[in-house]
């Protein structure tokens, strides 16, 4: 089933429509959707995809012009240039075509020619009929395709990097089965549609143990091959995710685990937040030059594969491996932070909260921290909320709000108009605590926020 993506749609359904030629650079990492994007983008269009390999430019060109030649009734001819190809495709196009070309990093992986090439298809041969979509996975080759200094520079009119889908559109996929296991599918896979498809939402368990620890599963060694994929030598980038997937948040902290200088980490990181991997957070209070970054994991799949999936294969292999559920289940609690900002950017987009945010995030200060804190710099209003992946009493939630009182003194935000809340897996008696001015939420109130499965 294709989830949601309509911002993305409504995109392409825009520069199909715009009567010009248009080059889309689309891309983003494997299994984020992009080809199914695409293909449901097309499937009522006059258009020709085209799915490249490895094989080198001349064999991909080959092979492109025959599936094309068959399409639109060209002539049956050698043709081993994608530009000759072009060329023949111009003399029998509709008034408007998309051609969309899957996995075009491979070419650029195997041939330093393709930009120059694809420079002269785009200059010298396409017209206003065309729609030209250039989508691939190697997210550092597709960056590089808009780079100054590369031949394509300056000819696309439009890039977009897809993104997974956020836990809402997960939880839309999964219709109405229970929210709860709908965040301990979302905690293990994030929102990439190859990955939390493999779960059926029934047996959690059953299903986690088929799909994450088994030697013939897909999700099995996913994580190293889209990393020699897109780096290469890996050994380093492996001691730094790894780093983080077991807490290690602070630059000297990640050096001192991978045994890497930590005048050397900087190149290492940028390269793993570039990919979408890493995440450099500061307070929400302070400015993006803090010295007080920290550094995340940004990938569900990833965090759980370097915490639970790596350092157990041997186990696994030799069939002795049992989970440790109650650290998936405090690994799922920390998951849960990130679903619980989601949420609160979905009550913001919709107007239901007591003022509108313009920025949200954690907040931290020596030993102190609170989950999430959102704020408008404008009005001086902000909102400081705790996560609990747990159920609460009214008493255990009273208790949790008076202490983020007590730790919201320390932000420093004196003459603010403050609001305290509290989201957790279940709390009793909601209507109590927000009668008293507190706001509160919990899994039976995430409900109206998902749209019905189509």
């Amino acid at each position: 089933m294709f989830v949601n993506r309509k911002n993305e749609l409504a995109l392409l359904d825009k520069l199909y429509r715009s009567g010009k030629k248009e080059v889309l650079i689309l891309y983003g990492r494997r299994r984020v959707g992009k080809t199914e994007l695409v293909k449901r983008f097309i499937e009522d269009k006059p258009a020709i995809y085209f799915l490249a390999d490895r094989d080198g430019l001349e064999t991909n060109a080959r092979r492109f012009y025959l599936e094309t030649a068959e399409k639109l009734g060209l002539p049956a001819v050698e043709v081993d240039d994608f530009r000759k190809a072009f060329e023949l495709i111009k003399l029998r196009a509709p008034g408007r075509l998309v051609v969309v070309i899957d996995e075009f990093s491979y070419l650029l992986l195997t041939d330093k020619n393709t930009p120059a090439v694809f420079q002269h298809v785009i200059d010298e041969i396409l017209d206003d009929r065309f729609f030209l979509i250039l989508s691939g996975s190697l997210v550092g080759l597709m960056e590089g395709l808009m780079g100054y200094n590369n031949p394509l520079y300056g000819r696309r009119t439009a890039q977009l990097r897809l993104k997974p889908l956020n836990f809402f559109h997960v939880a839309e996929y999964f219709g109405n089965r229970p929210l709860e296991t709908v965040v301990r599918i979302y905690s293990v896979t994030g929102g990439v549609p190859m990955y939390f498809r493999l779960f059926r939402g029934e047996d959690f368990e059953r299903g986690l143990m088929e799909t994450a620890f088994s030697p013939t599963s897909i999700l099995y060694e996913e994580p190293e091959f889209i990393l020699r994929e897109e780096l290469g030598e890996v050994h380093r980038y492996y001691l730094i995710l790894e780093a983080l997937a077991n807490g290690r948040h602070r630059v000297s902290e990640i050096a001192q685990y991978a045994g890497i200088e930590p005048k050397d980490m900087p190149k290492y990181l940028r390269t793993l937040i570039s990919l979408d991997l890493v995440r450099r957070e500061v307070p929400v209070t302070e400015s993006e030059r803090s010295r007080k970054a920290r550094y995340y994991l940004n990938d569900n799949f990833f965090t759980f594969w370097f915490r639970f999936v790596k350092p157990n294969r041997g186990k696994v292999e030799i069939g002795t491996f049992e989970m440790d559920w109650d650290a998936f289940n405090t690994y799922v609690g920390r998951a849960f932070e990130e679903v619980a900002r989601q949420f609160l950017i979905e009550l913001n987009k919709a107007g239901r909260l007591p003022f509108t945010f313009t920025k949200v995030g954690r907040w931290w200060h020596r030993s102190e921290e609170i989950d999430l804190v959102a704020l408008n710099d404008r009005t001086k209003k902000a909102l400081f909320v705790e996560v609990k992946w747990k159920g609460l009493s009214e008493r255990e939630a009273r208790g949790v709000l008076k202490n983020l009182e007590k730790k919201t003194a320390f932000v420093g935000l004196r003459g603010w108009e403050e609001w305290h809340g509290l989201i957790a897996r279940e709390v009793e008696r909601k209507d109590a605590l927000r009668a008293e001015g507190y706001l509160l939420w919990d899994l039976e109130d995430f409900k109206d926020l998902i749209s019905p499965k189509s």
